[in-house]
């Protein structure tokens, strides 16, 4: 594709960010901090989730290149090595400060399949790389025009490649956008801030009166807590008051960026927490109106749905990726086809993987116990992410998805194993057969594969 811009990018715009990022690399995470037990998080960077989501396959990370974009000071490029085992792992940022705190950081966790630069986004194609997996976090909102980014990420993403970023959400970030005006006009941010005008942030709104609406809602609690420490505070004002080049989007804008660019939607990270049905005190009996509204309503239509009602959101995060000719969708939404459109010989075939985040051995620890206890497994424990409330599991059942930790399973083996546990209809003590062994582990995994703890192929 030809990624010739039509207009000069505003470098005057890219140095700010650099600079600030030079005076104040973000994260501020302690080098030896380690995210091994951080599984949600791990849970999102791994490819393995959003690959399955977009082509409702597993694939294996080992080989893949995955590009860290903004990579800031590497504590996300330490994530998706930790959470993408045998990919390598190339970073690159504005900010050159930034980029040795990044190969400092992997170095030390072990990591030697990681390389870094300092350049900027919109000069990736001169790497002259394909990437399987491009994490832009935090970044979009910041460029000057968020459009070309975009674009320069797409023209080095392979085929079946996803893109995950984000974009600042303006309903829920309006009062810091007020903030960032009012500082502008002060002039605190004529310039790159540093501590002088770090110093002048805190003191006016620690001086304003608590009812004051800029203070009661762009500066909680944990500003003033006696407990907060320096680094803690230089990072929340320069993430939120004194963010160079912040902006705000809404759906719509998240849209037209992808439509221009276009790349297609897959699902927004946390895909549960947008489900606008769960807005209503019985999401399973709406009004008639909402009922058949949002039976025809586009994805759009029911992420800007969930946006005017419930702006909660900080980040608009997502993933994206090419357009799929191939993909099974349905026509009048655009949506994937679920595991509940599958006819009976695509269950008869199907293969069944744990979701590599959850075959770890601390998870296979707590099933053990349970199993042994009798007692039920809370499955969402580790991975609570893409769950609204805890899901446990009935001992039996979860004994039955034991052999998934060792590797995937023929959906027929684990019916094997279920008889095997449960030969009779406790109730009725009559023999159960094969049939009723499949049909209540097919039950399980349908109700499990929603939010990916099981991923299932046929």
């Amino acid at each position: 594709m030809n990624t010739e811009r039509k207009q000069p990018l505003d470098q005057d715009a890219l140095e700010k960010i650099r600079q600030q990022f030079d005076h104040s690399p973000y994260p501020r995470i302690a080098l030896e901090t380690s995210p091994k037990d951080d599984y949600d998080t791990l849970y999102i960077h791994s490819l393995v989730t959003s690959y399955y989501l977009k082509h409702r396959r597993v694939t294996e990370t080992t080989g893949k290149v995955i590009l860290d974009a903004g990579c800031g000071s590497g504590y996300k490029s330490l994530i998706l090595a930790e959470a993408n085992p045998g990919a390598k792992i190339v970073g690159i940022d504005l900010s050159e400060k930034s980029v040795e705190l990044a190969e400092k950081r992997l170095k030390h966790h072990g990591f030697d399949n990681a390389v870094f630069y300092a350049m900027s986004i919109y000069d990736l194609p001169q790497l002259n790389l394909q990437f399987d997996y491009i994490n832009c976090d935090e970044v979009l909102y910041l460029l000057p025009d968020p459009l070309a980014g975009l674009q320069a990420m797409k023209a080095v993403l392979k085929p079946e490649g996803l893109i995950r970023t984000n974009l600042h959400n303006a309903y829920q970030r309006s009062m810091f956008y007020r903030a960032q005006n009012l500082f502008k006009l002060m002039g605190l941010m004529d310039n790159i801030p540093q501590e002088m005008e770090e110093e002048a942030v805190f003191e006016t709104m620690k001086s304003l009166k608590p009812g004051v609406k800029l203070r009661q809602e762009a500066w909680g609690s944990e500003y003033n807590s006696s407990e907060m420490t320096e680094d803690r505070r230089k990072e929340l004002l320069y993430s939120n008051h004194l963010l160079v080049g912040d902006k705000g989007f809404t759906i719509p804008d998240m849209f037209a960026l992808l439509h221009q660019s276009k790349l297609e939607l897959v699902s927004m990270v946390n895909w549960r927490q947008w489900d606008v049905t769960e807005l209503f005190q019985k999401p399973d009996d709406l009004p008639a109106l909402w009922a058949m509204g949002l039976e025809r309503a586009t994805i759009e239509e029911k992420l800007r749905l969930y946006e005017l009602l419930n702006p909660m959101h900080r980040l608009m995060d997502f993933w994206c990726g090419h357009p799929s000719e191939s993909a099974e969708t349905i026509p009048s939404t655009g949506e994937l086809l679920r595991i509940e459109d599958w006819s009976n010989t695509d269950w008869q075939g199907a293969i069944v993987h744990l979701h590599p985040q959850l075959r770890i051995e601390a998870v296979k620890e707590k099933l053990l116990d349970c199993i042994n206890r009798m007692a039920p497994f809370e499955i969402s424990r580790f991975i609570p992410l893409p769950a609204l409330k805890p899901i446990y599991l009935e001992s039996t059942s979860a004994a039955c998805l034991l052999p998934l930790w060792e590797s995937a399973q023929p959906i027929q083996a684990l019916a094997e194993r279920f008889l095997q546990m449960r030969p009779v209809n406790p109730a009725t003590l009559e023999p159960l057969t094969i049939t009723d062994a499949f049909d209540s582990v097919k039950q399980l995994l349908d109700r499990l594969e929603p939010f990916l703890y099981v991923l299932l192929e046929c």
